[in-house]
């Protein structure tokens, strides 16, 4: 059975929903999404003897809402989540992320390799720090063509058009990055042009989310808005900055898995190619065919496979 509660961590608190007992599984999720979209997880992973704890990540759901953008900085983040072990009674754990929350697994990884014995993501393969601001080289590289991280800079124009009507712009995202479609990351349109006109919002939405687990999202963003989500976007360069000794090897024991179909993987290609050199003991690196980006949701019982497997190589 699943249970929801807020605990204090890093100064604020976060929403989390939880199950089992038995050793720590951190299981974080990514923009636009809640705790929700390990909602396949949950369940199993306790079932096989682990405490499985998936926050609301701070500005989504019932979480914590700082009003200062600067505060959406993968530091911070990763502290938030880093805090969440002592805080349940463990000295360390094992973290997984999707989307956003793959980076702030890894980095949490690198910061705090007593307190994560073993790290996994989902879509985001690792990357090292470059050598230039994030945002100087995604202008560099999309200086002619529309791309949505680029879009989400200035404040109050995504929030504008995403808040418009919730369930139609969560369709259109959603759907966009599914397997089901598997839209590019930058698409040959203006950079001037906005993130939802052109993207198809489906008759009938594929069987991997229902109408029960839209409205679910709906509600959650329904509440506060985009404007806490969309600030992780906004801090590409300050997280950057506060991350200049970080180290570019992850050395914890390590999964990676994405969908084929998967536009982050398209667009990082090059990235997978090299995650090797970087992480040291990665144990299971698997494409899931067939879907695109929200890995969990869409190949459930996969994820789910692929993360007991990975649980089971550290015992």
């Amino acid at each position: 059975m699943t249970d929801q509660r807020r605990i204090a961590t890093n100064g604020i608190h976060l929403n989390i929903a939880e199950a089992g007992e038995g050793p720590l599984v951190l299981l974080l999720h990514g923009f636009p999404e809640s705790w929700y979209s390990w909602r396949h997880q949950l369940e199993p992973l306790a079932s096989a003897g682990y405490h499985v704890v998936a926050p609301d990540m701070r500005g989504y759901g019932k979480s914590d809402k700082p009003s200062e953008t600067s505060q959406y900085n993968q530091v911070e983040v990763i502290r938030d989540v880093v805090g969440l072990i002592p805080a349940l009674g463990y000295e360390a754990a094992v973290v997984i992320g999707h989307d956003w929350g793959a980076p702030t697994a890894w980095g949490a990884a690198q910061d705090f390799p007593d307190k994560v014995s073993a790290v996994g993501a989902l879509s985001v393969p690792f990357s090292p720090r470059t050598e230039e601001p994030p945002l100087a080289r995604m202008q560099a590289l999309f200086r002619d063509r529309f791309f949505y991280q680029l879009y989400f800079q200035t404040p109050g124009v995504a929030e504008a058009e995403l808040e418009k009507d919730i369930s139609v712009s969560l369709r259109k995202f959603l759907y966009w990055a599914s397997g089901n479609v598997a839209g590019p990351l930058a698409p040959q349109k203006s950079p001037q042009s906005d993130l939802l006109s052109d993207l198809i919002d489906p008759d009938e939405f594929p069987r991997w989310l229902s109408d029960q687990d839209l409205a679910f999202y709906v509600r959650e963003f329904s509440r506060d808005g985009f404007r806490g989500p969309l600030s992780y976007y906004r801090n590409h360069d300050l997280t950057w900055e506060l991350t200049s000794q970080r180290s570019n090897i992850v050395r914890q024991p390590a999964m990676f898995a994405a969908g084929e179909k998967d536009p982050v993987i398209m667009l990082g290609a090059q990235a997978l190619e090299n995650m090797p050199r970087h992480v040291t003991d990665l144990r299971i690196n698997e494409m899931i065919p067939g879907i695109g980006h929200w890995t969990q949701q869409e190949a459930p019982e996969d994820v789910t496979r692929i993360i007991l497997r990975f649980l089971g190589l550290l015992s």
